[in-house]
């Protein structure tokens, strides 16, 4: 009773004025009327985490982009759960719950159900750093990141206003430190306290105030902006594999292309993806790549905003083809044969590419098959098409054959044969094959043919393209 009381006491002034209450060290409260957030956008499992932390005695609250996200109206696709308890504590509450990290410690609880598992991310309450001696680098970049603090300086640690409020749905009520509903209102990116001393404890913030920018809709505020050009050589020394993981959560943010005009604008797409460069740069001379990659972007944006997969491996195929195209060119120009030009190619693209960002090893096995396939597609006669499709890469091959042919790159009656001999039966099939046959000319009808009429290899001519 006596804490309803108290609660109550509380709400009477929801109409506070923001920075009297943040003088104060207090949230603004912010009531279900005002905030308007439909319970059933939420996760019926970050429920559950929170009702478990409050039921042992701690704070808890749904906090971050999934309160930005229900706020507007928008189902989160992750949610994050803060709290005071200690990840030990966290962890000793939840059958299913592991710790992860070192330099920042969360725990992941998992839940299993129909479809994929669910994991709710839990993070404890962060200190302040100023005093914090060896867990920030001379640059000003936080190195270790554990020291547990108060509600208030974990809102004053989170990078921007519109995701520094934090949702109880036990009372359905959202506290708000630093205006983030009144700057989500303006559709205003604010960054919290100083914007150049931020970006240099964490220049991740930098690619996420972009990102953010191009899902929302939002603009940047000038303070929040003013800093990143002449930060951006910061990003030089985040660990490779966390600007990876940035990279790909902007190609994955359903809204690549305008994330990737906003980092040229901002001056950050220099030195993370070979293609920013003589993409953005260079303007008309790259039109035929500009308009490769501008189609996969949009493709890739569209299957995310409608709630279907992408591959991370067909993605950087595309992003990357450019390069590897003008490097396969520039091979053949020198006298390598055709598909060993490729290969050389590709290694050398993998190469450049890793010197800033490497990709993960996975996702360049993805990439090397999708790219060593696309000579195979001119090849339509024999058994070379049933092997071909038969490939457990081959739709992703197919699909980025496709996209080459809707730029120009490639005839469009290529993309179209394909299409007509996956639908076909074994009989149509045979027929397409002929008619293959038959535009390729009689220098085609076998590869032992074709290996008897090689040139001699002081030739520099590129070879005839081979399995």
């Amino acid at each position: 009773m006596i804490t309803k009381f108290i609660k109550r006491i509380l709400r009477r002034d929801p109409m506070a004025k923001h920075t009297q209450a943040n003088k104060a060290g207090a949230p603004k409260r912010i009531p279900k009327k005002a905030h308007r957030i439909d319970p059933h956008l939420l996760s019926k499992n970050a429920v559950k985490v929170t009702h478990t932390l409050q039921e042992a005695g701690f704070e808890a609250f749904i906090v971050g982009g999934a309160v930005r996200d229900l706020a507007l109206g928008i189902g989160p696709k992750d949610f994050d759960v803060a709290t005071n308890a200690t990840p030990d504590q966290v962890q000793r509450l939840f059958r299913k719950a592991r710790l992860i990290g070192r330099r920042f410690q969360i725990v992941h609880v998992t839940f299993f159900g129909k479809g994929h598992p669910e994991i709710i991310e839990v993070s404890t309450f962060r200190a302040l750093l100023d005093n914090a001696g060896d867990h920030v680098a001379e640059s000003g970049r936080i190195l270790r990141d554990n020291v547990w603090g108060s509600q208030g300086e974990d809102a004053a640690r989170r990078d921007f206003t519109i995701n520094a409020m934090y949702y109880d749905p036990s009372s359905e009520t959202v506290l708000d430190y630093h205006g983030g509903m009144a700057d989500m209102q303006k559709k205003t990116l604010r960054m919290i306290g100083d914007p150049t001393k931020r970006y240099r404890e964490d220049p991740i913030r930098m690619l996420r105030a972009i990102r953010f920018a191009a899902k929302t809709g939002f603009t940047l505020d000038t303070a929040t902006r003013a800093p990143i050009a002449t930060l951006s050589n910061l990003l030089q020394d985040v660990p490779s594999a966390r600007l990876f993981d940035e990279i790909l959560k902007l190609l994955m943010s359903g809204y690549s292309w305008a994330a990737i005009q906003g980092l040229r604008d901002a001056g950050l797409h220099h030195g993370l993806l070979p293609l920013l460069d003589h993409i953005l740069d260079s303007g008309v001379d790259s039109k035929g790549a500009n308009d490769f990659v501008k189609l996969a972007l949009a493709n890739t944006d569209q299957r995310i905003q409608s709630g279907k997969s992408v591959s991370a491996g067909f993605l950087f195929a595309t992003l990357l083809w450019p390069d590897l195209l003008k490097n396969w060119k520039a091979n053949i120009a020198k006298g390598i044969s055709n598909i060993s030009a490729l290969h050389d190619a590709m290694d050398d693209t993998i190469a450049t590419q890793s010197s800033s960002m490497t990709i993960q090893r996975r996702l360049e096995s993805d990439m090397c098959e999708i790219w060593s396939m696309q000579p195979r597609f001119e090849k339509r006669v024999g058994r070379y098409p049933y092997r071909l499709i038969e490939s457990p890469r081959f739709r992703a091959a197919y699909d980025f054959m496709l996209l080459r042919c809707a730029t120009g790159e490639q005839n469009p009656s290529l993309g179209e044969w394909w299409t007509d001999f996956i639908a076909a039966d074994p009989v149509g099939q045979e027929a397409l094959m002929a008619t293959a046959k038959t535009e390729l000319g009689s220098s085609a009808s076998s590869p032992a043919k074709r290996r008897r009429r090689r040139k001699p290899k002081s030739d520099p001519s590129p070879e005839p393209e081979a399995d």
